[in-house]
């Protein structure tokens, strides 16, 4: 059986995972990158989306990133996060709040700035949703 490798996802506020994984898959900003024990060093920006790794126990787990950079080391990834919520951690709720305002400023921008901030927004609170909804 292969090694497992370190995963941490840190934000400026608090650790948001630490611990073993067999696998992690994260959002590069170039795309998607898997990253097992052993794996080449590398640094990737990340675009907002989802980390998704099987724990040491083979569990599939999800973790939503508004952003960052990933150090790929062989026996460790280290995520620095903007923002990150594990999917047990998102409030439905709050997200879909967000995401009707998102909407409705959408509707109203009438400036580029106002476009992109709402469009943003949007993004974010469909991502939290789409890995609040999907199974662990």
């Amino acid at each position: 059986m292969p090694e497992n490798i370190k995963l941490e996802v840190v934000t400026p506020e608090r650790f948001v995972v630490s611990e073993e994984a067999q696998i992690v898959v994260a959002p590069g900003v170039q795309g998607e990158f898997g990253v097992l024990s052993g794996h080449t060093p590398f640094l990737s920006a990340l675009k907002l989306g989802t980390i998704r790794y099987k724990d040491a126990q083979g569990v599939e787990r999800a973790v939503f990133v508004s952003g960052g950079f990933a150090e790929v080391l062989p026996d460790k990834v280290t995520v620095l996060a903007e923002s990150a919520e594990r999917r047990r951690d998102i409030d439905v709720e709050r997200a879909k709040v967000a995401l009707d305002r998102a909407q409705k400023r959408l509707a109203e921008a009438k400036e580029d700035r106002d476009f992109v901030r709402a469009r943003a927004a949007l993004e974010r609170a469909m991502q939290r949703l789409r890995v609040a909804s999907t199974r662990q």
